[in-house]
C-alpha cells in the first residue's frame, strides 16, 4: 500500500510540474503583434491596447479593413462603452487570460463592439444591405472609423428617427435585456418583476422591456436615480441607500441581477415559490478575482438544484433578429435609449474609467469623427 501511495504521489507531482511548466511558457509566449506590423498604407484611426490595463489604451493609426464576400463596411458615426470592453482592458476576472484571451498580453488588441454608422460598401453575397444604408450593431473594434460585420450575424438597419449615438447604446445591454426578460425570466402580463441596478446600461432598457411585456416592474437604484427610473416606466422604485429590498414583505415572479450586491438565498426570499431569478453580468471591478462574478453564476447553477425557484446566469446571443426587433421599438416610442456621457474617440480611456467606477446611468457614447 505504501508503494502504490509513493507511485501516487510522483505522479501527481509530476503532473503538478509539467502543468506549472505549460503555464509558464504559454505565459511568457502569449503576446500579440504590436510593433511588428508594417506601417498601413490606407489609414484609419482606432483604439489599440498592446498590454492589459486603461492606461495602455492608445488611439493610432492602423489599416482600413476591407469586406470580405460576407461582410460589409460600416462607417462608424458613434459605438458604446460596456463592462464588457473593460473586462478585456483588464484582462479580469484572470480566468478569462487562460480561456485564450491572452495570460500575459491580449491576443486581440482592438477594443469596442457596440456600433452605429453608415454603410460604405457591401460584400458580393450579401443582400440585406447597401451602401448608403444605415446600420447598427455589434462588432469587435468598434472604437474605430470602419468596423467590418457579416452582414448576417449582429446588424441590422437602424430607424430614421433614431440617432447615431442611441442605436450605438443597443447592441449588448439591449439585447441583454431583451433576452433576460422575454427568454430567461419569460415574463408575462401582470407578473412582477424586481431589477435590481435599474438606472444601468441594462437596465434601463430592463426596465422599458419588461413594461412593454405588461409587467407591473419595481426598479432598484439609488437617490439619484429615483426619478430616471420613474420616467422610464418603472411602477415603483426602491431607493437602496434607504431601504433593503431582501427585508420587504413583496414577493416577485421574477428578479434580474445586473448588480449582484445580495447574497442568492437573500435573493430567492423576494421571489414566489416559482420565481425566477437572473443574473446578469461578470460583476464589478471591486469584486474581480480568478473568477470574478462567475464564481456566482455557478453557484446559481449549484443552488437551483435544490430550491423550487429557477436561478442562473445568462449571457446575451447577439443577433439580426432580436436587433430588429429592438429597432422596432425604438421606432414606435417603445424604447428610448439612456445616454448618460459622451466622449470623443481619443476620450475612450476616460469613458472607459467612468464606466468601470460603475455608476453610469444608462449608457456612454462614444462620437467618432
Amino acid at each position: 500500500m505504501k508503494r502504490l501511495l509513493k507511485w501516487i504521489f510522483r505522479v501527481v507531482l509530476v503532473l503538478v510540474l509539467l502543468a506549472f511548466l505549460f503555464v509558464f511558457v504559454a505565459y511568457w509566449r502569449s503576446t500579440n503583434d504590436c510593433g511588428r506590423t508594417a506601417a498601413p498604407t490606407n489609414p484609419m484611426k482606432a483604439i489599440v491596447y498592446c498590454d492589459y490595463g486603461v492606461t495602455n489604451l492608445k488611439l493610432e493609426e492602423i489599416e482600413k479593413p476591407v469586406p470580405n464576400d460576407d461582410q460589409i463596411l460600416v462607417r462608424v458615426h458613434a459605438a458604446s462603452v460596456n463592462p464588457y470592453d473593460w473586462h478585456f482592458v483588464e484582462g479580469t476576472p484572470y480566468v478569462m487570460r487562460a480561456m485564450g484571451v491572452g495570460l500575459r498580453k491580449p491576443k486581440d488588441t482592438r477594443l469596442g463592439v457596440d456600433f452605429a454608422g453608415i454603410v460604405e460598401a457591401v460584400g458580393k453575397n450579401v443582400t440585406e444591405f447597401k451602401p448608403g444604408d444605415e446600420v447598427f450593431g455589434g462588432r469587435g473594434g468598434a472604437f474605430a472609423q470602419y468596423v467590418c460585420p457579416r452582414a448576417s450575424r449582429a446588424v441590422a438597419l437602424k430607424p430614421p428617427n433614431v440617432s447615431f449615438e442611441d442605436a450605438a447604446s443597443v447592441n449588448i445591454a439591449g439585447i441583454t435585456a431583451l433576452q433576460a426578460v422575454r427568454d430567461k425570466g419569460k415574463v408575462q402580463s401582470g407578473q412582477k418583476v424586481l431589477i435590481n441596478g435599474a438606472s444601468g446600461g441594462v437596465g434601463t432598457f430592463a426596465v422599458q422591456i419588461a413594461k412593454s411585456f405588461g409587467a407591473d416592474v419595481t426598479g432598484i437604484c439609488s437617490t439619484r436615480n429615483v426619478d430616471l427610473v420613474k420616467s422610464l416606466g418603472a411602477d415603483h422604485v426602491i431607493d437602496y441607500t434607504k431601504e433593503d429590498f431582501t427585508k420587504s414583505a413583496d414577493r416577485y415572479d421574477v428578479m434580474l441581477d445586473n448588480v449582484g450586491n445580495h447574497s442568492l438565498s437573500e435573493c430567492r426570499g423576494v421571489l414566489t415559490p416559482k420565481g425566477k431569478y437572473v443574473l446578469i453580468g461578470g460583476g464589478g471591478a471591486s469584486d474581480q478575482g480568478f473568477l470574478g462574478g462567475l464564481g456566482k453564476a455557478l453557484w446559481a447553477m449549484v443552488f437551483s438544484k435544490f430550491v423550487n425557484q429557477q436561478m442562473g446566469m445568462m449571457m446575451a446571443d447577439a443577433n439580426h433578429n432580436d436587433l430588429t426587433v429592438l429597432a422596432e421599438m425604438m421606432q414606435s416610442g417603445k424604447l428610448k435609449p439612456v445616454i448618460d456621457r459622451t466622449y470623443k474617440l481619443d476620450q475612450v480611456p476616460d469613458a472607459i474609467r467612468y464606466v468601470e467606477q460603475g455608476h453610469a446611468r444608462g449608457k456612454v457614447v462614444i462620437t467618432v469623427d
